[in-house]
């Protein structure tokens, strides 16, 4: 009886904080939200974006969603809340998330070797370049020093890479395998992986790659579900993310869909190579989702793991995936390629803003902000400090890497000075 009150007590204390929280942080200045809506009006006007969608939520509430311009320029439909958007690697904190409620149910482990799950992982070897005496680049491949294991999947540490990412055997080495040859599904592709060498010894380097796409099929193989039934039935259905999927199946749903412009033909090409595999469920980079779905998905994170009453994931298991674990200490590196960005960590699956970074004034935010983009343009962000998710759903990788540190601005100049800027 005495643990019932108490509970009782420590949620109402809880709430009135949380109250009292949110009566102290300021709403985004109306001028600062007129700011934004001219920004993207000028984006579509020039014909650099062929158009967006803009959310802003806070205290659980939006507080600014506007639409801009069409979903395609081939037939003028208008850009709508409901409008549908390939995510890419927004995909990727999803499936970390469902592989997070395997860990946390005891069904799977950070340390299990990927190798129990994929047993052609037990034969891969990591490639090491060398010069020889006459100055002559030399490929030799060594066995890891230890296997690659879950935990290396969920923060991109497997030595796993991209085609287009690291050194140029790594690149040639990828390209050369056909990895998208033919139809294939989760389980074959993360065998085909698995038969290519790893760029680094698995746990030093944080290398974008693959990782992802391998643990949705371990997903797979643990639930005994494809791993689109698992997240419908365990993330989608109960967050009411009915538009989020692989492959769209209706009419309606057909003409939801944005598209880019005609001339950003490296998305294009990812369009075709998404309608070319229907039967991939691509864990790091296949869903399509709209503005509103994912809103609920990063509210959830915001409220630490719960939505709408419902828990997601423990408290600890919660803390565990927003934790940074590539910083000093741990014993991995940043290249060139390291996409969280200057003063960024990288937990399971989300970046996490650790400190201000070394840029002058550094950029704008919050220290223990969570975030992820992608590269068709889409990007989302989570604010404690603020009680705030923001949202931008567009399609386009040509203009991205302008757009969306603009964008994130853009939100945080709705805020006095104080409050823009860990």
């Amino acid at each position: 009886m005495r643990r019932r009150e108490f509970l009782i007590g420590a949620a109402m204390l809880a709430g009135s904080m949380a109250r009292s929280r949110a009566a102290d942080i300021p709403a985004p200045s109306p001028d600062g939200l007129d700011r934004i809506t001219a920004y993207f009006d000028n984006e579509v006007t020039s014909g650099r974006l062929p158009g967006a969608v803009i959310l802003i939520q806070q205290h659980g509430k939006p507080v600014y969603l506007r639409t801009f311009g069409v979903r395609d320029t081939r037939t003028g439909l208008a850009m709508t809340p409901d409008t549908i958007f390939a995510i890419h690697s927004m995909t990727k904190p999803i499936t970390c998330l469902g592989a997070m409620m395997l860990i946390d149910e005891g069904k799977l482990a950070l340390t299990d070797p990927v190798s129990k799950y994929v047993p052609l992982f037990a034969k891969t070897r990591v490639g090491l370049q060398t010069t020889d005496p006459h100055g002559e680049l030399e490929l030799d491949f060594v066995p890891p020093v230890r296997p690659v294991n879950i935990e290396d999947l969920l923060r991109q540490t497997s030595g796993i890479s991209y085609d287009y990412i690291g050194a140029e055997w790594v690149e040639h080495a990828y390209k050369a395998a056909n990895i998208f040859e033919g139809h294939f599904n989760n389980r074959e592709f993360a065998d085909r992986i698995a038969r290519l060498p790893l760029a680094r010894q698995p746990g030093t380097l944080w290398r974008y790659g693959h990782s992802t796409d391998v643990l949705g099929s371990i997903i797979e193989i643990v639930s005994g579900q494809t791993l689109y039934q698992f997240l419908k039935q365990r993330i989608f259905d109960p967050l009411g993310m009915n538009s989020t999927k692989f492959v769209l199946a209706t009419e309606d749903e057909l003409a939801r869909m944005a598209r880019p412009l005609p001339n950003d033909f490296i998305l294009l090409a990812g369009e075709r190579e998404r309608l070319a595999h229907p039967e991939w469920q691509s864990g790091g980079g296949g869903l399509l989702s709209t503005i509103t779905d994912y809103q609920r998905f990063s509210q959830m994170l915001l409220n630490g793991g719960e939505f709408a009453g419902k828990r997601y994931l423990s408290p600890a298991a919660f803390e565990a995936m927003t934790t940074d674990h590539i910083g000093p200490g741990s014993g991995v590196a940043r290249d060139y390629f390291y996409f969280p960005g200057d003063g960024f960590g990288y937990g399971y699956g989300l970046a996490m803003r650790t400190d201000p970074g070394n840029a002058k004034p550094p950029p704008p935010g919050s220290l223990g902000e969570l975030k992820w983009d992608s590269g068709s343009g889409t990007y989302f962000g989570v604010d404690p400090k603020l009680d705030m998710v923001y949202l931008m759903m567009q399609q386009t990788q040509n203009e991205r890497s302008r757009i969306t540190p603009a964008f994130k601005a853009l939100v945080y100049d709705c805020y006095p000075p104080a409050l823009r800027r860990p």
